[in-house]
């Protein structure tokens, strides 16, 4: 390996030759199980904390162990470290991050601090025996350990914060234990031992020497790197958030220095294989998202205060995190594998050089795949695009693992002294490959962008006047439900060219012309020009955006002299004609069980604390038997899951947006300001949303955008049931959430504001579902007492809750007993609904003294017949002599037997 002073002789690092199992294995059983967790991660608990973990901290942190301690003996000239040492330390690491990606999503506390444990030990070990071998006097590179050791330690904190973190400590500290955690783990652990290592191994990759004066500036960055992650841990510890910034800035100014010297080597000797062009991009993207670190979370700390400003930094850590992880962990880490694996197979010059071409392969595609596909991903584009966009960045990175593989078998295939024939022909084919990735993620952004239709019955504009060739430009903006202007003004022959700029600071819009013409939809801030051409006839311009253009997003062309607006077109999309119950001609079928909503309330969970992510989706959901519509939805269902917990809990919420246009959330339980927390987000984006339930009730939340009808009624609603103190155990407890559903004609959008607007809904349902708990009954025995918490979702109808055949002794509606009390039911008294209007609920409970079949309405009785009922089969009651365990098992089973 030539740096520049001289190479290390083989005998030096004949340790570090041949295949060894413990360093070579284990690296590639981690990027497996990204793979893996990537293709399954509906189905996994904390997939996002999990596939950084096992990226950042098992495949990463394995091959730092490794490679910094071959690079410390190698550029030191010392013997290499003994293997038997280095497995025992391997296996100890190993083994503690696979404790902890596996007890913190399953709770397993035990496991998580058995875990650190381990992992403090193995690197406190590998930091005292690297400094413990002092280098040869003759060494320049000798200032490489003093990296390498801080790096260690830095980790050796994280892994504490990181415990600390797994304990649940309540917010805000959470946040400000998490960001001083990544600090540490991210730019600590990895930024410093990658940093340190790219002043020697970026120019041997690009097979030049170090420039002048890089390690000198390469010791005067240490200092500010290390500060600046110091600057962050006392920022957290001490909240002083005004400090992250500053720490942030420091630690830029010392990548800086780093950088500035692998700049010069890169234009020295441009790169031209893929290691080579990976690390850089790797090292690229941490400097871009320090750059936009640094300006995000100064304009944050500058603006707000106290908590407001770490939930706001909570923030840009939520949209950075996956950039820092596979933009610059990934990049970095492939890329370095990918030139260091040749290097300690050995088998002489040619043989390394063959297995160079071998991971070479497709390198340049792989590379502008990863990159571009990166960049799209942090856009904000459609929820498709986004999906598509990823799957190609996990196909380009994903691929180092059986290229590795393949590489290694014909390694093991070929003689030591031979290369592949055609070698030097591939590796120049590998460089044509730029125009094919760029071409493949512009064939998928441009798939996904198509199907996010417009809308307008196209008819031509110029009516068959002749043209003036004059031109008229006109700049609208769309804002607050408005285009202004919102009349335009031309003659009859007229060119008209409209530019349309969005400046809602949340949502998206559009400008659709009924002569066809589409701006196509515009995130905030954006803009697009269209221009319309000759225009003749009076022209009708809307937001296609759903309930939008009701609200009076409509733009007037006006031509003087022409044909005056077509009055009879097509309403817009979402604003259809009315449908017959689902939309037309759909016949029903037989209803699928898996479509119905497990009604029973799910546990509150361990802790204080509550932790959830809601990722709002876009997709086709069965709502009645044999019917499915499309629907907005939080986390895949309408309604969203129902959050459990007790009075004084915090809940942590995570709101991502993967729909095609603007939406936000509001939690009802907890007292915000709605400026920040409520705020529509644009796709793409996310926010954290923080509150403490300190009030007891079954609460609604639901998306806040405008039309908010619009959106309740696509979906966006859930519930968060908060016990009451003190409220004793019952043997069955179910959730009944109500809503509306207004489809129309048009099958493709989710709900036809003409009807929303007429209050004529299609269905009135329970849990999403017509007539759900028809088909799916609930079930219970005789004298089981069962208590039902009721919410009332609207939009716009009331409820009024009843159980045929059943009276409820117990009453709590909207925060107070009505009857009864938590010291047990009333004694006398009795009643038989629970009122309810939109947005409010409670909870009833009741005894069945007979077995039968006990329907349960909305005693409104048009709703019922809409869709708004279900039954509750009661069954015998259980034998005396049945056991406990089956009677605990019977009355666990959801939704009854």
């Amino acid at each position: 390996m030539d740096v520049g002073a001289g190479p290390a002789t083989d005998e030096r690092v004949a340790g570090a030759r041949g295949f060894w199992p413990l360093r070579d294995l284990p690296v590639v059983g981690w990027l497996l199980a990204v793979l893996v967790v990537s293709l399954v991660h509906p189905a996994v608990p904390a997939p996002r904390w999990l596939l950084i973990h096992l990226l950042v901290l098992g495949a990463a942190g394995h091959s730092i162990l490794v490679w910094s301690r071959y690079f410390a003996d190698t550029l030191t000239r010392r013997p290499p470290t003994p293997r038997a040492e280095q497995s025992r330390r391997l296996v100890l690491f190993d083994l503690g991050a696979l404790a902890v990606v596996v007890g913190v999503p399953s709770g397993l506390r035990w496991l998580v601090v058995a875990g650190a444990a381990a992992i403090v030990v193995a690197v406190g070990w590998h930091v005292a025996s690297m400094l413990r071998r002092p280098a040869a006097l003759s060494s320049r590179f000798a200032w490489t350990l003093g990296w390498y050791a801080a790096a260690g330690v830095l980790l050796l904190v994280g892994v504490v914060l990181g415990t600390w973190l797994a304990h649940e400590p309540g917010e805000p500290l959470a946040t400000r234990l998490r960001t001083a955690h990544i600090a540490l783990n991210v730019l600590g652990w990895i930024g410093l031992s990658v940093l340190g290592t790219a002043v020697t191994l970026g120019p041997t990759m690009l097979r030049t020497r170090i420039a002048a004066g890089a390690e000198a500036r390469a010791r005067r960055a240490l200092p500010l790197l290390v500060g600046g992650i110091v600057l962050v841990l006392v920022a957290a510890l001490a909240d002083r958030a005004l400090l992250v910034p500053i720490g942030l800035g420091c630690y830029l100014l010392g990548a800086a220095l780093v950088g500035s010297g692998l700049l010069r080597a890169a234009r020295q000797a441009p790169p031209g294989t893929f290691p080579a062009r990976s690390l850089l991009a790797g090292l690229l993207w941490l400097v871009g998202l320090l750059v936009t670190a640094v300006g995000w979370s100064a304009a944050i700390v500058v603006d707000r205060r106290g908590v407001d400003a770490w939930i706001g930094l909570g923030e840009v850590l939520d949209v950075l995190a996956p950039g820092f992880a596979a933009g610059f962990v990934a990049q970095v880490l492939l890329g370095a594998l990918s030139y260091l694996v040749p290097v300690v197979m050995g088998g002489g010059p040619q043989a390394v050089r063959a297995m160079n071409l071998d991971l070479d392969l497709a390198g340049t595609h792989r590379v502008v795949v990863a990159n571009t596909g990166l960049v799209v991903c942090l856009l904000p584009v459609p929820s498709l695009v986004r999906v598509l966009t990823s799957v190609l960045v996990l196909a380009a990175l994903g691929s180092f693992v059986p290229i590795l593989l393949r590489a290694i078998r014909r390694r093991h295939g070929r003689t030591a002294t031979t290369a592949e024939p055609g070698a030097a022909e591939r590796r120049s084919a590998t460089g044509g490959t730029a125009a094919v990735g760029l071409a493949v993620v512009g064939l998928v952004v441009a798939l996904g962008v198509a199907v996010d239709p417009g809308g307008g019955a196209a008819r031509s504009a110029s009516a068959g006047v002749a043209p003036t060739g004059e031109t008229v430009e006109v700049d609208v903006v769309a804002e607050d439900m408005r285009f202004v202007p919102d009349t335009i003004e031309v003659r009859a022959g007229d060119r008209l060219v409209i530019t349309l700029r969005n400046d809602d600071d949340g949502d998206v819009h559009d400008l659709v012309l009924d002569s066809g013409e589409d701006t196509g939809r515009l995130a905030p801030g954006e803009e697009a020009t269209v221009d319309v051409g000759v225009v003749g006839r009076d022209l009708e311009g809307w937001c296609s955006v759903l309930g939008h253009r009701r609200m009076g997003m409509v733009l007037q062309v006006v031509v003087n002299g022409g044909e005056a607006a077509d009055t009879g077109q097509d309403p817009a999309p979402g604003t259809g004609h009315h449908g017959a119950g689902h939309g037309g001609d759909q016949a029903p079928g037989p209803a699928d069980p898996s479509a119905i909503l497990d009604p029973v309330l799910p546990p509150s969970g361990p802790g204080r604390v509550h932790r959830r992510t809601l990722t709002i989706t876009e997709h086709e959901q069965e709502v009645a038997p044999g019917v499915t519509r499309p629907v907005w939805t939080y986390d895949g269902r309408a309604p969203g899951p129902t959050l459990h917990g007790r009075v004084g809990d915090v809940f942590v919420i995570t709101l991502v947006n993967e729909g095609t246009i603007g939406h936000s959330i509001d939690f009802h339980a907890g007292t915000r300001a709605p400026d920040r927390v409520m705020r529509t987000i644009p796709p793409g984006g996310s926010l954290t949303y923080r509150f403490t339930a300190d009030r007891a009730g079954i609460w609604m939340y639901h998306c806040s955008s405008m039309p908010m009808s619009g959106h309740i009624a696509s979906g966006l609603f859930g519930a968060v049931v908060i016990d009451p103190p003190g409220l004793p155990p019952v043997d069955r407890t179910f959730v009944l959430v109500q809503s509306e559903r207004y489809d129309g004609a048009d099958p493709d959008v989710p709900v036809d504001m003409a009807r929303l607007a007429a209050e004529q809904p299609s269905d009135v349902v329970f849990n999403g579902y017509r007539d759900g708990y028809v088909h799916r009954p609930l079930r219970a025995r005789v004298g089981e007492r069962l208590r039902i918490w009721v919410l009332d979702a609207g939009p716009n109808r009331p409820l009024s809750f009843h159980v045929v055949g059943g009276r409820f002794d117990t009453v709590y509606a909207e925060g107070a007993w009505r009857l009864g009390s938590a010291r047990g039911p009333a004694a006398d008294g009795g009643a038989q609904v629970l009122p309810l209007l939109p947005a409010q609920g409670g909870f009833v409970e009741l005894e069945l003294t007979e077995p039968g079949t006990y329907p349960f309405v909305n005693h409104v009785m048009v709703d019922a017949e809409r869709g708004a009922r279900g039954v509750i089969e009661v069954g015998p009651r259980v034998a005396d002599d049945l056991s406990g365990s089956e009677a605990g098992a019977a009355s666990a089973a959801p939704g009854g037997e």
